[in-house]
């Protein structure tokens, strides 16, 4: 989908803005100042080299993590242009890297069509937020460079000659005839790190990796001498085929669909397993759209489509039945749909780019995936029979879980103004001020009334350990009481009624024991929320309690220690004899004022926000501790043995 070749000069770098917004509120361009903003640093830079690859022009990337913090991205695609800017009298390379929204990404006479990039901020703000950044540009033949500090231009744009050093151990050897290569650090007055997670990193490229097929990827790591590299001639189905490792399949290959209708470039990839729950990807530009948009839409509207429309070619919906809805062709479904399109046209809905706004994209996609499943089986009926015959079992369960959802509801209405009696509720009615504790067993839930600030805390206590919702379809689970009443407490409804505005807790706090049961309990109650009430995770109302793991005692003197390191540190400090050490197992065992004290005070207390970084690795992790298959769980369990704290 590129212009017209080598048309990349000076003349197409628009400018809109400088850097100070950049550095005086960080977080409003790239997220966060922790680990995670790091990385950020590091995809922009890397979704410049991207755009060069999807213009057709680039087939290498390089990332190299530096013994000293620094980080180098390079390609081989044509290189930043160096020659003056005719409005601004500078190098274009300087306009990149020092202003904001500069880039030949905006308008007519752009230097991409598609680009990951869409507001610009990109390299120029990763400039900013560097303590140092060197662009080396190689073009025509030449080799030019210029050096920045935290987003300033050192000198003017010059010739690279042999006494220019890269501040590096420069192990790495740039390969590419013609390209860009940018080497920097992150200023660690901005930064809580500036050092870079490999792990992190290739999961990061991974990801990107399988949306631009045909693109070799190369990573190093000079601190521990680790590298990956990743290529993927045919990137989607690779994708699939990764979402549904370790589940059992419906049908053995995926459905690819691939197609290119007004200007907009359409990839889908379908594949059905025996699970009860959905799991679709979706990207625009190859940036993750995690809030969907027009294309999802139009992809979930030609599959609910197609499938009717073979199931009533093969009479397998007579002319009386009603037709299979939206809810009922998501369960196994592993999907993802990817679209890419001039990157002047795309609009995203948010600064984020977490959904995409363009309405005209949602018919494109709708007609590209109906064409292309009614193909699919019309040309392979067994598996085409083996879909629809899933479909047509989750039909009939919708409608018995509809059953139990409406007595979930009604039991609701009737009990105590829709809230279980076992609920401790607050005074609060303001979401945004209202926490939720989710406890273990009804001794700890006891100190956790007693203990609580009635006027914002709840505690609903929890008799043992609920109902694996890996393994159960949604009528199975709202069977089980301990889950219809937390469904009931948080307000959000489930299934295809939910609706999140209504969550009454924007804290919802899970507080079990330190010990194996009650990280169990913990991993079935995350199961629960990430398959069925994934937004109170995407939204960050979800958390973790860390109640202490000792009290340590000397003469009246008290102190609570969170890890044994903190033990061993207290203890060093207090000396003397007569410390008493007790090592909590149970919540149960703290009276209220402690549990208060140490885990529901908003003062003292530490909670762990859960997240969804990453969702394939999410939806790996639970499918293989949670779901049915064995062997790849008992793989998991040889490999982490050692690592396993047991209360014995």
């Amino acid at each position: 989908m590129a212009k017209d070749s080598s048309k990349y000069s000076a003349e197409q770098i628009q400018v809109l803005e400088g850097l100070e917004p950049v550095r005086k509120r960080p977080g409003m361009y790239i997220g966060s100042t922790d680990l995670r903003g790091l990385h950020h640093l590091i995809k922009e830079v890397v979704d410049n080299s991207i755009d060069e690859a999807l213009a057709g022009y680039a087939k290498n990337i390089w990332v190299v993590l530096h013994e000293n913090d620094y980080i180098t991205v390079a390609d081989d695609g044509r290189g930043i242009p160096v020659e003056i800017h005719p409005k601004v009298g500078k190098s274009a390379l300087e306009v990149i890297m020092t202003t904001l929204h500069a880039g030949g990404k905006f308008g007519e006479g752009g230097g991409y069509k598609v680009s990951t990039g869409l507001h610009g901020v990109g390299v120029s703000a990763v400039n900013a937020l560097s303590d140092y950044l060197l662009a080396i540009v190689r073009r025509d033949g030449k080799e030019h460079f210029q050096e920045y500090v935290k987003g300033k231009p050192k000198a003017k744009v010059a010739p690279l000659t042999s006494d220019i050093r890269p501040p590096t151990s420069d192990h790495f050897n740039w390969p590419a005839k013609s390209g860009t290569k940018v080497t920097f650090i992150a200023d660690k007055t901005i930064f809580s790190t500036t050092k870079p997670d490999f792990d992190r990193l290739t999961k990061q490229i991974k990801q990107v990796a399988y949306l631009v097929a045909g693109i070799f990827f190369h990573i190093f790591d000079e601190r521990t001498n680790q590298e990956a590299h990743f290529f993927f001639q045919s990137g989607l189905a690779t994708l699939i085929r990764h979402l549904n490792m370790n589940k059992m399949l419906i049908h053995p290959e995926p459905i690819l669909i691939k197609r290119v209708v007004g200007g907009v470039d359409v990839e889908a990839a379908i594949q059905y397993n025996d699970g009860f729950v959905e799991n679709v990807e979706s990207f625009a530009n190859v940036v993750p759209t995690t809030e969907g948009g027009s294309h999802l839409t139009g992809f979930r509207i030609a599959l609910t489509r197609a499938i009717n429309d073979y199931a009533r070619k093969i009479e397998a919906l007579k002319e009386k039945d009603e037709n299979l809805t939206g809810e009922d062709v998501k369960e196994g479904l592993t999907a993802v749909i990817s679209i890419k399109m001039d990157s002047d046209k795309i609009q995203f809905e948010s600064q984020t780019k977490e959904k995409l706004g363009n309405a005209e994209v949602q018919p494109i996609v709708a007609q590209v995936v109906n064409e292309g499943l009614d193909m699919f089986f019309e040309e392979n009926p067994t598996d085409g029979r083996k879909i629809l015959e899933k479909v047509l079992l989750a039909q009939r369960a919708r409608a018995a879980a509809r059953a139990a959802k409406d007595a979930v509801i009604r039991k609701g209405a009737l009990e105590g103004m829709t809230l279980p009696g076992k609920l401790a509720d607050c005074q609060e009615r303001d979401p945004a001020l209202c926490e939720l504790y989710i406890v273990e067993g009804d001794s700890a839930g006891g100190s956790a009334k007693q203990g609580r600030d009635r006027k914002f805390q709840a505690i609903l206590p929890l008799r043992g350990k609920i109902l694996n919702t890996e393994r159960a379809r949604l009528d199975k689970i709202l069977e089980f009481e301990e889950i219809k009443a937390l469904v009931i407490a948080l307000g959000t409804g489930i299934g295809d009624t939910v609706d999140y505005g209504k969550t009454r807790y924007h804290r919802i706090i899970i507080m079990t024991d330190a010990d194996v049961d009650g990280e169990h309990i913990r991993t079935l109650l995350l199961t629960f929320f990430f398959r069925y009430l994934p937004e109170v995770i995407n939204k960050g109302y979800l958390y973790i309690a860390q109640p202490p793991l000792y009290k340590i005692q000397q003469a009246r003197e008290s102190h609570y220690a969170y890890s044994d390191e903190e033990k061993d540190k207290i203890t060093k400090g207090l000396k003397g004899d007569s410390i008493i050490i007790q090592r909590y197992k149970g919540l149960g065992e703290m009276n209220p004022d402690q549990l208060w004290e140490t885990t529901m005070n908003p003062e003292n207390r530490v909670l762990k926000q859960v997240t969804n970084e990453d969702a394939v690795e999410a939806d790996e992790v639970f499918t293989m501790l949670m779901g049915d298959e064995v062997p790849p769980r008992k793989r998991f369990i040889q490999t982490h043995a050692k690592q396993a704290i047991l209360d014995i």
